[in-house]
């Protein structure tokens, strides 16, 4: 049998040149539980599987759960697009349903 993978809503955000900025601290594109290497112009997550390193364009995605995992340019774009705000709230809206039952 063949299956299809169901959709999943994630939060994300790619990272930039600015993520390594020293004129701002606490820098507000920082996110919790990312370190920051601006000598070496990476950024370290601890993940379940281990310590994994993301560079300048790869994405930070936040799973359902709230894990943080780097995801490299050319695959996110292949499995991830961007969502209009009326669908996210549209989607809000029936997800706040569904926990409410």
């Amino acid at each position: 049998m063949k299956y299809r993978k169901k959709p999943v809503i994630v939060d994300a955000v790619q990272i930039t040149e600015a993520w390594f900025d020293n004129t701002v601290y606490p820098n507000p594109l920082h996110l919790i539980g990312v370190w920051m290497r601006p000598k070496d112009r990476i950024a370290v997550i601890s993940t379940p599987d281990g310590t994994k390193i993301g560079s300048i364009g790869d994405w930070v995605i936040t799973s359902l759960q709230g894990t943080r995992y780097f995801c490299k340019p050319e695959i996110f774009e292949k499995c991830y697009e961007k969502m209009g705000e009326d669908l996210s709230s549209k989607i809000a809206e029936i997800q706040a349903g569904y926990s409410g039952r």
